[in-house]
């Protein structure tokens, strides 16, 4: 599409009205940054995961997977740094009463200047914008808050809504959920959900190595919802309170970690390739301010419609956790090494991807528009390109007519692939008007039941991507698209 923010909104609309994506509680007039999988796109959401768990724990030998509960004991966060240190600087316009997130605040200025809006001409703030972000990453790396505060009074940035650059100093604010445990309030005890899944595999950590007689190097991986009071939440389903985050910790000998931490950067960059986009769509991000727990980390960062963003981050997180975690619990956490002959706290390189921000890049890559006119009729279609082992609905099956035969036959094809796949049978509108439906939701094969199906048992194989069809034997539709699934 001609404009990058249109093709984001577009594929918002799209999601609505093709079943993809809601938002949640609209009927109440929906709920900020809270969204809601549909029919599609829930089998998406799944298709990904399973992919993702699948490439983590059945083809790679030493990673296991767990499934931690979302509530636990309020000292993990103490010994995480989530209590301390999981806050974001912010900033509040004092006429709008709007709270922003300084860096959100800043980037969004940085685009404006780089997308030419207002009297610029497009591209010819880039040098400026990117001075502002590295002067930006600077003072966010030193906790510089005052300096913060006048770098964004110096560039005039304007509140959205007020329009006026009347600005509160900048503070820091936590980002976790807080709710009670416990019957009676009097005898509650606060505990928050968790704004991360990776501490459900620290604390299991002894757990799951003594259970699975496991040896360093190992992994642990997880799946699961996550929860941060994101005070601008934005872009779709990028930045959202309640969202899903597929992690791995993998556990190495001290001193090995720059060794590990290149091998995850490049193992997962393979992961992404492999989902068919372009390596020119990826890009490593440094970071230049570190977490607390980390001696090295980095993003793989996709080129959404929005420009590059995080979808992955990798960071080699040392000891920290399960020290802190042996210091708060009082328990040993240790591991011995019998090649070594010793005992220690083994090192962590950690791998975290959000599943929401991986269905909008797969989203994002699929969305086509395509104009399909000729001399004598105009045509377009809007199709998503899904890979077909990502595909909500891998096969749809379509009889010509609703009678003579026709159903049952198709039934009947139903039947033999609905068990290896899922299909989607239909029988209403035009041939014509169906396969536009199934472009819609990105299925990449239609079978068509006709007479001449009766007749010799072949069928009309219809391929998304080319539209271009072919006649094949009734009997080998199972195995083509198993071919292209597996």
């Amino acid at each position: 599409m001609a404009n990058d923010t249109l093709k984001l909104q577009a594929i918002i609309s799209h999601c609505k009205e093709y079943g993809f994506i809601f938002p949640s509680s609209e009927i109440y007039d929906g709920l900020s940054a809270v969204y809601d999988y549909g029919q599609y796109g829930s089998e998406l959401k799944k298709n990904i995961r399973d992919y993702w768990w699948k490439s983590m724990t059945q083809l790679t030998d030493n990673i296991v997977g767990i499934d931690a509960a979302i509530f636990m004991h309020p000292t993990t966060w103490k010994a995480s740094g989530h209590v301390d240190n999981f806050s974001d600087p912010m900033i509040d316009n004092k006429d709008s009463q709007k709270r922003y997130r300084v860096d959100h605040l800043i980037e969004a200025y940085a685009d404006e200047l780089e997308a030419g809006i207002g009297e610029r001409e497009a591209g010819s703030g880039k040098q400026e914008a990117k001075e502002i972000l590295e002067t930006m990453d600077r003072l966010l790396a030193q906790n510089d808050f005052e300096g913060l505060k006048k770098l964004i009074e110096e560039k005039n940035i304007k509140c959205t809504i007020s329009g006026t650059s009347n600005w509160s100093d900048v503070r820091q604010f936590n980002l976790m959920f807080s709710t009670q445990l416990g019957s009676l309030a009097e005898e509650a005890s606060e505990i928050y959900l968790r704004p991360e899944t990776a501490q459900g595999i620290f604390v299991n950590f002894l757990n799951v190595q003594k259970t699975g007689r496991l040896k360093i190097p190992f992994g642990i991986a997880q799946t699961g919802k996550a929860f941060r009071n994101e005070i601008v939440a934005r872009q779709f389903i990028f930045r959202m309170r309640e969202f899903e985050q597929m992690e791995m910790q993998f556990f190495i000998r001290p001193g090995t970690q720059k060794e590990w931490y290149e091998h995850w950067k490049e193992t997962r960059m393979k992961w992404h390739l492999s989902l068919g986009i372009s390596p020119d769509k990826f890009r490593f991000h440094d970071h230049v301010k570190l977490a607390h727990y980390a001696d090295a980390a980095c993003d793989i960062e996709y080129l959404f419609p929005m420009g590059f963003k995080e979808v992955e981050g990798i960071h080699s997180r040392t000891d920290f956790d399960l020290k802190n975690h042996q210091e708060y619990s009082k328990k040993k956490l240790t591991y011995f090494d019998t090649e070594l002959n010793q005992h220690y706290i083994p090192y962590v390189i950690e791998t975290s991807i959000g599943l929401d921000r991986t269905i909008l890049m797969i989203l994002s890559e699929a969305y086509q528009e395509e104009d399909l006119s000729t001399a004598d009729k105009k045509d377009s279609r809007v199709v998503l390109k899904f890979p077909p082992m990502l595909a909500p609905v891998k096969l749809a099956i379509l009889p010509l007519v609703k009678k003579d035969g026709l159903p049952e036959i198709a039934k009947e094809l139903m039947s033999a692939c609905r068990s290896q796949f899922r299909c989607f049978y239909e029988e209403k509108d035009t041939i014509g008007k169906r396969y536009r439906r199934m472009d819609a939701i990105g299925t990449p094969f239609c079978v068509t039941i006709d007479y001449q199906t009766k007749d010799d048992r072949t069928v009309t194989i219809r391929y998304r991507d080319s539209m271009q069809q072919e006649r094949i034997s009734i009997d080998s539709v199972r195995e083509i698209v198993e071919k292209q699934i597996l």
